[in-house]
């Protein structure tokens, strides 16, 4: 168990923004084992509903089970009851960890989204708990990446600024932490038109 724990606390950068006009979402793609890098163009930003997108750290296989149960537990819930909020996809996903806490699964989160009550982002970690805040940043890169946030951050900013910002904030951490790295920064949106990924040619851009 403790090495399980060692492996959550190391391995990447994720960041999350809640904006005046919605919710960005980030991460770098580098996977590693250990001291290697298996592979340098990992996706960790995921649709998972028309207005919900999530970041993962964590096992790979973990996180690809996980995604495939959430899927389709909203396909039900909206069957059963109609459109799904983002704190209900957060509380089953939650459920989901505080069942297997810290073993088997290891993943942590961020869930982002609009509802009929607004934008939302939660962090999700291993022991099950599920909290809501305006910037999130999770991995081993996350201090570089809050160094950044904590100063830039505010809540009146758009998503144009948000994804500016988030690209950053991933920069920052990739170029500061040994774990985060890879090819690729991946970017997206959650507006009133949806969950888009933001152009690779726009993130490069922005990182120059």
């Amino acid at each position: 168990m403790e090495d399980k724990k060692q492996i959550l606390k190391t391995g990447t950068t994720t960041v999350g923004l809640v904006c005046k006009d919605g919710v960005v979402l980030a991460s770098e793609s580098k996977a590693t084992m250990g001291y290697m890098i298996a592979h340098k163009e990992v996706h960790k930003v995921f649709k998972i509903d028309d207005f919900i997108g999530i970041t993962t750290a964590g096992g790979v296989g973990d996180i690809q089970n996980l995604l495939r149960i959430i899927k389709a537990q909203i396909n039900l819930y909206k069957m059963e009851r109609g459109e799904i909020t983002v704190n209900a996809v957060s509380t089953l996903l939650s459920n989901i960890l505080h069942q297997n806490r810290y073993f088997p699964i290891m993943a942590v989160m961020l869930v982002g989204g609009k509802d009929n009550t607004g934008f939302h982002l939660y962090s999700l970690f291993p022991d099950g708990s599920s909290i809501e805040d305006k910037f999130i940043s999770t991995g081993s890169g996350s201090p570089f990446a809050y160094g950044l946030l904590e100063n830039e951050y505010k809540e009146t900013m758009n998503v144009e600024e948000g994804i500016k910002l988030a690209a950053n904030s991933v920069k920052v951490a990739r170029e500061r932490d040994t774990a985060s790295g890879g090819k690729k920064i991946r970017i997206a949106t959650i507006t009133d038109k949806g969950f888009e990924f933001v152009d690779e040619k726009k993130i490069n851009q922005l990182i120059k």
